[in-house]
């Protein structure tokens, strides 16, 4: 005996069974509509109260996030503000030690080129001569009427010829004496053009000075808005934190390129050194060899820009003492100069046994005279090899850089990344709790489509047992409104 035939009410007779089972179906859900409706809608409140919560905490977690990102910004950007500022200082000081401190020198050699040419100037100033004193004799003499005496008129002529005599005595000694002032005045052209000269150095330094304290004033309102925490600032920074994430994730990008190239570089000559067939947890012991010289040296580049204060990664190492430090990046430069030497000598290595191999390749395939031809031209390679042995040790050294900026705009951009999934999501939950919400609505509306006939019926009757009312009560109200009428009448 099967379900079916259970089912089935009236064997033979499937039909009426199945209406049967519906009308009982629709019976039993028109019994339980309250409390299903009543079910369904408590469902759809708990869990559109539960959506809502869970997006308020959310909400919560975003603004600690943001808080958090907005006081990590200010920081990173109050360091460098602080940094940039320090060097700007630290600038100014070196122009003033540098330029200013020779000020009493070129003080004293002012004074003295204007002393020099004051003198020089007194000395060239033209004295009008004096008027000689025996000219009002010569004018006395010449009102003495001559009366055709022939020896007043010589004694004229010889007083005229005195007088053309001194004369040219007097325009000879101006003459001198005026060249003799030209001369001054062309001796004062050196001191000139040294007092320009000076006053030139004085103005270019004092230039500078405006300039760097311009530059200082423009740094000194950005850390003053950061200081304060402006939203400006905090956009400011937000940006150029992203522009430097992305620009240092370039760089790190061909600094790996470059330790690629090093370690194929190396990898080779190092399995003649180590071993070929040696592994170390599944990998060649030649290729973590190889692996572990190229990490050595990025540590190095790594000291010996924190020695130099090049970049902060680590602060123990800015607080040493300066004679320490020093040492220190001796130290680091000489390890790194031993491990580009290395390199060289494996690049060497490296073209060594390529040529070796190719050698061998060409003697086995009978080609003899091309095995003698070709290592007379492989030279180039050799050198280039060897240079790059050593160079790639000391371009690996400023991967330093863009790793700290890297560093620093990392936390900026994970905290955006993660405010704008703390949003997606907070706008997910509230979504889904608007849809839980609506979602029980529509399933009473579904259940009560299930019960449609149930539902008719009532309704119906309840109609019907209405209309008695309804007719009495508007009897009643047209008895009441005639009343009041005839009242008002």
């Amino acid at each position: 005996m099967t379900f079916s035939d259970v089912l089935l009410i009236l064997p033979g007779h499937p039909a009426i069974s199945v209406i049967f089972w519906v009308i009982i179906i629709s019976v039993s859900l028109y019994l339980a509509r309250s409390p299903a409706h009543r079910a369904i809608l408590s469902m759809s409140k708990v869990l559109h109260y539960g959506f809502r919560i869970a997006a308020h905490s959310t909400r919560l977690a975003e603004q600690k996030l943001t808080q958090r990102n907005r006081e990590v910004l200010l920081a990173a950007g109050r360091e460098a503000s602080e940094r940039i500022v320090e060097r700007e200082f630290d600038r100014v000081d070196a122009t003033v030690r540098r330029d200013l401190a020779g000020y009493p020198a070129l003080q004293r050699q002012l004074s003295e080129q204007i002393l020099s040419i004051d003198e020089d100037y007194k000395q060239s100033t033209e004295v009008p001569p004096a008027p000689p004193g025996w000219l009002k004799a010569v004018e006395s003499v010449a009102k003495i009427p001559s009366s055709g005496d022939p020896m007043v008129a010589n004694i004229l002529g010889d007083i005229h010829q005195s007088l053309v005599k001194a004369q040219n005595t007097a325009i000879d000694e101006y003459r001198k004496s005026s060249h003799e002032r030209h001369l001054l005045l062309k001796r004062m052209m050196p001191h000139w053009r040294r007092l320009l000269q000076v006053l030139g150095q004085v103005d270019k330094s004092v230039n500078s000075l405006i300039e760097r304290s311009k530059t200082i004033d423009r740094h000194m309102d950005e850390y003053e808005q950061i200081t304060k925490g402006s939203d400006r600032a905090v956009r400011m920074l937000s940006s150029s934190s992203i522009t430097q994430f992305f620009i240092s994730a370039f760089v790190l990008g061909v600094a790996i390129g470059g330790a690629v190239i090093n370690f194929h570089l190396i990898a080779r000559p190092m399995s003649e050194m180590v071993g070929g067939t040696s592994m170390i947890m599944g990998f060649k012991t030649a290729n973590i060899a190889a692996l572990v010289i190229i990490l050595v040296e990025i540590a190095m580049g790594l000291f010996l820009m924190e020695s130099l204060r090049i970049t902060r990664l680590f602060p123990v190492i800015g607080a040493l003492d300066d004679k320490i430090r020093v040492r220190m990046v001796y130290i680091t430069f000489a390890m790194l100069f031993c491990l580009a030497s290395i390199e060289a000598g494996l690049a060497y290595m490296r073209e060594i046994l390529s040529q070796s191999d190719a050698a061998l390749v060409q003697y086995l395939t009978q080609n003899k005279e091309a095995a003698a031809a070709a290592p007379q031209s492989r030279w180039i390679t050799t050198a280039a090899q060897m240079a790059m042995g050593f160079i790639l040790p000391f371009a690996l050294t400023f991967v330093a850089i863009p790793m700290e900026s890297f560093v620093h705009s990392l936390r900026t951009v994970l905290g955006i990344i993660g405010v704008g999934l703390l949003r997606g999501f907070e706008f997910l939950l509230r979504l889904f709790g608007n849809i839980a919400r609506y979602a029980g609505i529509m399933f009473v509306q579904l259940y009560d489509l299930l019960i449609f006939a149930p539902l008719w019926i009532e309704r119906q009757v309840k109609g019907r047992t209405n209309e008695p009312g309804k007719k009495k009560t508007e009897k009643g109200g047209r008895d009441v409104s005639t009343a009041a009428m005839g009242g008002q009448s």
